[in-house]
């Protein structure tokens, strides 16, 4: 790793867990900052052969349109977050999967692990199933359920959905980009 890849020290704090429990908009940013457009596009595509694609369950792909189609049906934000945070959490551990420790993009991958391990622990543990709107509830079910309806998804395709649906659910009650 260079210098210009070098992990900032603020998310190096979290990861090595010495900082005091983060608040969920600061966890959120950590991890949109990680998931930058630049580093999006070296760890998860560069560093792939051209084309390659990952199998994973048809709900580990969670879109925009998802988000919109769920809110309408009135799911809660905190549920849509939940459900966000699930689908983003078994999307890297399905990355992680795949890399070799050697592999250039395994750090990133396990830094973003780390990452929403956090978030997890400190916002989304005490939910319940019932605490969330039955079709999220459901949803995560069949995630965890080890039930197989493949979908052959490029790993920077899987960053690119969290990464739009983490902004879609976090902007606006996090107040980014007011200064």
């Amino acid at each position: 790793w260079g210098e210009a890849d070098a992990v900032p020290a603020g998310v190096l704090a979290v990861l090595r867990l010495e900082a005091a429990a983060l608040g969920e908009c600061e966890l959120a940013r950590l991890l949109q900052d990680q998931l930058g457009y630049e580093k999006r596009l070296q760890y998860t595509k560069h560093y792939f052969p051209v084309g390659y694609t990952l199998r994973v369950q048809y709900e580990e792909v969670l879109r925009p349109a998802n988000i919109t189609r769920l809110r309408a049906g009135a799911a809660s934000e905190a549920s849509l977050r939940y459900l966000w945070f699930h689908v983003s959490a078994q999307a890297v551990q399905r990355l992680r999967e795949v890399l070799p420790e050697q592999h250039p993009s395994w750090p990133y991958a396990r830094d973003l692990g780390r990452l929403l391990d956090a978030l997890g622990r400190e916002h989304y543990g005490q939910y319940r199933q019932s605490d969330v709107a039955a079709a999220v509830a459901e949803l995560v079910q069949r995630l965890h359920s080890g039930e197989r309806r493949p979908k052959a998804v490029r790993p920077k395709a899987l960053l690119d959905n969290c990464l739009r649906v983490l902004r879609m659910l976090f902007q606006v009650p996090c107040e980014w980009g007011k200064g």
